[in-house]
């Protein structure tokens, strides 16, 4: 039985500019409900999250909510002005009785109480935020992407949060895998109204589908019957005139009709056109790193980002640098594109000579707010910014980004944080290059601009390495992941994030079994040591079990080897284009050899105990 409403909107309706907005939005949250909010850029999920926090008025319509339930709204950047320490913030909206609540909330964030504020990163910042909106255990959450800025662990961290939160909340994100593993209902405004579905966002697609699916048949009816009365309009208006004048108004009814309803399919639809730029092909190695050493001296000691690192990356690669923030990936990064050295004396590196990069950077300083949109794709006056070497209309190529005519005189500083990141996108694709570097692509971007970027980079020739904590977008683009593993060591592993866990998950069974044999080895050891001693006779296994044994000794490392060299000519990012046989045989092969080794280790597992008896 579902709970009774806690908040809700009815029939608000809200004009911008002189364009409405809203036409009649309603929607209701309820406690435990879980709904992800999605649209478009540009269609209002900030605003309405305004509204439904008393922080923007409607033009009209109904606002209501539960009488003393409290409300936290998590801001895409929050304001530190006045707050000089970050308890200060965190504990704004509680009482001083329940202070702990937010010092609680600083220690789990790990965040000093006293540091202040506005020298926080982007997400220590975006940590603090949601520690104030958590400390005061709100019946009601707005949250418009918390996942900025956020590294993987704190996201899966935040998963569980709202998870197990007991009030309601109203999401906005561009992560699609977090609203997959948050969300338990879903509300998609679109074309000034709110469609709801008591399923969280997994359904979406299927359902927005199904949604433009009966549009389109209605658009089609429609056009059916205007064609009829077409029919009859040529047949000449003449008798019982007040009839005939009706037929007439009705008529012209539904072509406003018509219209409006393709107008409204087609701006639903819209979305970016996005091109990709390719420069003359770079040589076949991008980079090789061979035992690369980094590191840093810091207050607090040596920090090491790399010890003994090794990497090749070949034209077509597709890498993705996954890890918490701090973990070095901007230092690692730098090396790979020769801004940075490694530390003297410790292996050795090469780049391609021939390398044209683009660059997105994810901190957007590549942008001036005080110039319009126009200066910004057009630097050096005129109307023509070029793309691929050729020149193109500027108001032209900013239409393929989703921006009006009327936008192109207005300041970048008037652009919101997904717009900022579009006409960054517009810039680092208008350059030709043959190595694409992506720092936090997706960061405030829609899901349907998503979706192009994806299939963009699909379609891009040269070579790819992003960094994101988005990971449903690595499992769409990526062909391997480098990730972090702790004291300056780094992990490569072919295919996607979640490629990545499976793998990570095997060979953490593999250690621990590993373990167990040593561990068992060394207890065996023990017992016979004890069995000396008390001139007990130690257990021996057959010759045919010890022959076994021995062999298997030499078998396991042989596989392993055999897999991680499968592993490595599988991530060849041609292999598959220009021997797809070859990676099909492959691909096989991999497979098999990892269930021998498996089969082998339990062999050897079973052997052991049989010459280490516990008794």
């Amino acid at each position: 039985m579902s709970q009774a409403p806690i908040a809700t909107l009815r029939n608000v309706q809200l004009t911008l500019g002189g364009a409405p907005l809203f036409t009649g939005v309603d929607l209701s949250l309820s406690a435990g409900e879980r709904i992800a909010l999605v649209g478009r850029n540009g269609a209002g999920k900030s605003t309405l999250m305004r509204i439904f926090a008393s922080a923007l008025e409607a033009d009209s319509g109904d606002i209501w909510r539960q009488p003393g339930a409290s409300l936290q709204y998590l801001h895409q950047e929050p304001d530190f002005t006045n707050y000089p320490t970050a308890l200060s913030y965190a504990a704004a909206d509680i009482d001083e009785t329940e202070l702990y609540m937010a010092e609680m909330e600083l220690d789990m964030a790990g965040l000093a109480h006293d540091v202040d504020p506005s020298t926080l990163s982007g997400g220590q910042a975006k940590r603090l935020a949601l520690a104030r909106a958590f400390a005061s255990d709100p019946d009601i959450l707005l949250l418009d992407e918390p996942t900025n800025h956020l590294d993987v662990s704190a996201i899966e961290e935040l998963e569980g949060r709202i998870s197990g939160f007991r009030g309601a909340i109203l999401l906005v994100s561009h992560d699609r895998r977090f609203m997959e593993n948050t969300t338990t209902a879903t509300a998609w405004l679109r074309q000034g109204i709110v469609r709801k579905i008591d399923r969280g966002y997994k359904a979406f697609d299927e359902w927005a589908e199904q949604v433009e699916a009966e549009e389109e048949k209605a658009l089609d009816r429609l056009e059916t019957k205007l064609k009829a009365e077409k029919r009859w309009l040529l047949r000449g208006v003449t008798g019982r005139r007040k009839r005939n004048q009706g037929r007439l108004t009705k008529v012209a009814n539904m072509r406003a009709e018509q219209a409006e309803r393709k107008t409204n399919i087609t701006q639903a639809n819209t979305t970016a056109s996005i091109i990709s730029n390719d420069a003359a092909p770079s040589s076949k190695l991008v980079f090789e790193g061979i035992n690369i050493q980094k590191s840093f001296d810091t207050p607090t000691g040596k920090k090491v980002i790399a010890k003994d690192f090794s990497i090749k990356i070949m034209r077509g690669a597709r890498l993705g640098l996954v890890g918490g923030n701090g973990a070095g990936k901007t230092t690692l990064l730098k090396i790979m594109l020769g801004e940075l050295e490694p530390d003297e004396g410790s292996g050795r590196v090469r780049i391609a000579q021939n390398l044209k990069i683009a660059y997105l950077d994810q901190t957007r300083q590549t942008l001036d707010g005080d110039h319009t949109l126009w200066e910004t794709l057009a630097p050096d006056g005129g109307d023509q910014i070029m793309v691929r070497d050729y020149p193109r209309h500027v108001a032209s190529y900013a239409k393929d980004f989703m921006f009006g005519p009327e936008q192109l005189r207005q300041p970048v500083s008037a652009l919101s944080g997904g717009e900022r990141n579009r006409l960054t996108l517009a810039l680092a694709l208008a350059k030709a290059s043959n190595l694409m570097v992506l720092d936090e692509p997706t960061n405030d971007l829609d899901m349907e601009t998503l979706d192009l970027l994806e299939d963009m980079l699909m379609d891009y020739d040269g070579t790819l390495i992003i960094v994101s904590h988005d990971r449903a977008f690595l499992d769409g683009v990526v062909t391997s992941v480098l990730t972090p593993e702790g004291d300056g060591h780094w992990l490569e592993t072919p295919g996607g994030y979640s490629d990545y866990l499976i793998q990570k998950k095997h060979m953490a069974d593999q250690k621990k079994k590993i373990a167990q044999a040593k561990n068992n080895q060394s207890n065996t050891s023990n017992s016979q040591k004890s069995s000396k001693s008390t001139n007990k006779p130690s257990a021996k296994l057959t010759y045919k079990d010890q022959h076994r044994f021995d062999e298997l000794e030499k078998l396991i490392p042989k596989r392993e080897a055999e897999i991680s060299q499968l592993e490595t000519d599988l991530a060849e990012p041609d292999l598959f284009t220009k021997k797809p046989d070859e990676f099909h045989s492959k691909a096989k092969r991999l497979d098999t050899a990892r269930e021998e080794l498996e089969s082998f280790e339990m062999e050897w597992l079973e052997l052991e105990e049989k010459r280490s008896p516990t008794s």
